[in-house]
């Protein structure tokens, strides 16, 4: 499925301009069709399938516990 620079900005919840840089500078592969630049959006499920894992790995470690520290010593 191909998007369009807008579309593709919104599914990737980025500014429009910042996507059009990254397909000029050739960092986001694209066709442009005579009036647009048409993106594929499967080449962006590796790299959110990748994001996604690393936001549950982050929220594992968030809901872990802290660790008494024996070394704590009371100050009173």
């Amino acid at each position: 499925m191909y998007l369009t620079i807008s579309e593709t900005a919104e599914y990737l919840e980025l500014d429009e301009a910042k996507i059009r840089a990254f397909v000029l500078e050739g960092k986001i592969r694209s066709v442009f069709d005579g009036e647009q630049y048409l993106i594929n959006k499967n080449q962006f499920s590796t790299h959110l399938q990748q994001m996604e894992k690393y936001r549950e790995m982050i929220q594992e470690y968030l809901r872990e516990p802290l660790p008494e520290d024996v070394d704590v010593k009371d100050e009173d």
